[in-house]
């Protein structure tokens, strides 16, 4: 039996005599999914009464229902019994390791949810083990019953080596090499370092350029309505980070496309409601907007798919016919890939949703296989599940701690003023505070006080002394013991958080012990672990394994107390979103892009 995975299905170069064979009639199709409505995506209209005839994993033609029985006899067909038939999901921007999955377990949420089609960065992977670990994502990918496209990691590091340690260094010479090796290689991910882009630096106009010169588009990652114009000038043409209807309006007059993020709504990325606003109250056309996932964790990818987002742009004022467009043909179209997906036009893969009248998925076809029927996988589906691709060895081994490290700084002797990190929902941003501390006894008594706990950031790739900086965070609400993650965003560096120096020795153990986790600790002992042994990122587990252990980790997250969610924290060292962050050099302002004492 030929492997469920994207090159099942023959390029459309080598198909047309056939396809057209079938659209006319004169061959059998291999499948019709009949009884249908049919929504289309190019005039944006659901027509009823509508058979689409499949053949080799493609769409032949979309007829008017009962067609196939007058003509033939026997033909295989599928009862969609009036419900509405489109075009699988596009997902345009995509981070497959927040979903601590790998690409082929990632498959199985998507493909329930109605996605075929995602557009990748994994610039995770690619902090941790460099040009190795995205090219162990790309087999990965390449071994999926799904189809996966990469967006190349263009800010790693985020910063520089003055301000953070990470495990990669993504040159514009490496990522040239990514895009000429890899035909899966479409874009340049996120250019997340937005002001030195717009200062002109040389290195982020140099991986632009590698892109650019290549004819592949790039992708953005701003904040700030300022600098719009020169991000747009230097060749980015999407975003994902529009946070409101001003900025979203800003971009598309400039020509870039606009990602609309729909994040569940208990994490910091739910933007899609205020940005959409400039369509249904600016007036903007929806042509060059697109919705996306971006960061999902298991549990939320299985519940929060890209089908939720897209009945949220219903919610917020968009035709089910429009958002249904947005959710699929128009991330093809921004990627130049239309013609293949998106759209339930001849010749196109014939990756199919079958759907209620509430826009929620009931099965799912991809390149024409039934993967998915009643909400429930097919054993199809489920036999290349249990196939999926072994990473290398390396790739298990990326935890590497000195023996010994102290985890909280010297209790001030003295009156001073605390560089605090404070946090607030919905937790992108953290404000820098200045609290002015009297002399304590103590630490819990200090904690007390001011409403502190400690925040430690440990490097842990092995290029360092085994570096570890020390901040104090301000309302996190932590009550108790510590809690602790190997997905300190973007280096990916070891952050901890803890109300004492035992629990949080207790939760480092662990993550070395696991080669990467997210945990919470109390009393000394380990109340909810989810292990990523996988470059400290992934688990090798099937997803609906995986979610059920995020479940037991996001409840006792919230029993300790913690005021913003662990993906949240995991944002915590990103040393490019403002105001203040902590990464294994220290406390970074930004965007001075300055290090800052922790006592002054």
């Amino acid at each position: 039996m030929t492997r469920l995975t994207r090159f099942a299905v023959a390029p459309l170069h080598s198909m047309t005599r056939r396809l057209a064979d079938v659209a006319s009639a004169r061959v059998a199709p291999d499948l019709v999914v009949t009884g249908a409505r049919v929504l289309s995506t190019y005039s944006e209209r659901i027509h009823a009464n509508r058979e689409v005839w499949i053949t080799g994993g493609r769409v032949a033609a979309v007829k008017p229902a009962g067609t196939a029985k007058k003509a033939w006899s026997g033909v295989a067909t599928y009862d969609a019994a009036s419900g509405i038939i489109a075009p699988g999901l596009v997902d345009p921007h995509i981070h497959i390791e927040s979903s601590m999955v790998t690409a082929c377990a990632y498959a199985e949420a998507a493909l329930l949810n109605g996605t075929t089609t995602i557009f990748c960065d994994s610039h995770e992977i690619g902090n941790v083990m460099d040009v190795a670990g995205v090219e162990a994502m790309l087999e990965d990918a390449r071994e999926a019953p799904l189809s996966i496209f990469l967006t190349v990691p263009s800010t790693v590091p985020a910063t520089s080596a003055e301000l953070e340690t990470a495990g990669g260094d993504l040159t514009p010479d490496k990522i040239a090499g990514l895009f000429d090796r890899w035909p899966e290689a479409v874009a340049l991910g996120e250019k997340m370092d937005f002001v030195p882009v717009t200062m002109g630096d040389e290195r982020s106009h140099a991986i632009l350029a590698a892109a650019l010169k290549r004819g592949r588009p790039v992708s953005g990652h701003v904040y700030g309505r300022e600098f719009v114009a020169a991000y747009a000038a230097s060749g980015v043409t999407d975003t994902h980070e529009a946070i409101d209807r001003d900025i979203a309006d800003d971009l598309l007059d400039a020509g870039v496309w606009v990602f609309l993020r729909g994040g569940p709504p208990t994490t910091p990325w739910h933007s899609l409601p205020q940005a959409i606003r400039t369509i249904t109250e600016l007036g903007a056309s929806h042509k060059r907007t697109a919705v996306c996932t971006d960061d999902r964790d298991a549990d939320d990818l299985l519940l929060f798919g890209l089908d939720w987002v897209v009945r949220e742009a219903v919610k917020a004022g968009m035709s089910p016919e429009q958002a249904w467009s947005m959710g699929s043909l128009h991330g093809a179209t921004r990627f130049g890939m239309e013609g293949d997906i998106g759209g339930l036009g001849g010749g196109r893969r014939a990756d199919l949703v079958l759907m209620d009248d509430n826009l929620k998925p009931q099965c799912t076809w991809y390149g024409g296989e039934l993967v998915v029927e009643h909400r429930k996988i097919t054993p199809r589906l489920d036999q290349a599940l249990s196939q999926r691709y072994q990473y290398p060895k390396a790739a298990y081994a990326t935890v590497k701690l000195p023996e010994k490290m102290k985890l909280t700084p010297e209790l001030p002797a003295k009156a001073c003023t605390v560089n605090a990190i404070k946090t607030a929902l919905p937790g992108i941003t953290l404000i820098h505070e200045k609290v002015a501390i009297e002399p304590a006894k103590d630490w819990p008594s200090l904690f007390a006080r001011y409403g502190l706990c400690f925040v430690t950031v440990v490097e842990r790739h092995g290029k360092s002394a085994g570096n570890v900086a020390y901040g104090l965070l301000k309302d996190f609400g932590l009550k108790r013991g510590a809690v602790a993650s190997s997905v300190g965003h973007d280096s990916h560096n070891i952050i901890v958080a803890g109300t004492n120096e035992g629990d949080m020795q207790v939760a480092i153990a662990a993550i070395k012990e696991h080669q990467g986790a997210v945990c919470v600790v109390a009393d000394g002992k380990v109340r909810a672990l989810v292990p990523l042994p996988i470059a400290g990122l992934l688990s090798d587990k099937r997803v609906t394994e995986v979610a059920e252990e995020v479940k037991v980790l996001k409840k006792e997250w919230a029993e300790a107390g913690c005021t913003i969610p662990y993906m949240g924290f995991n944002l915590i060292p990103l040393s490019v979103i403002p105001e203040i962050r902590i990464t294994d050099k220290g406390l970074v302002l930004v965007p001075q892009m300055e290090l800052a004492p922790l006592f002054e």
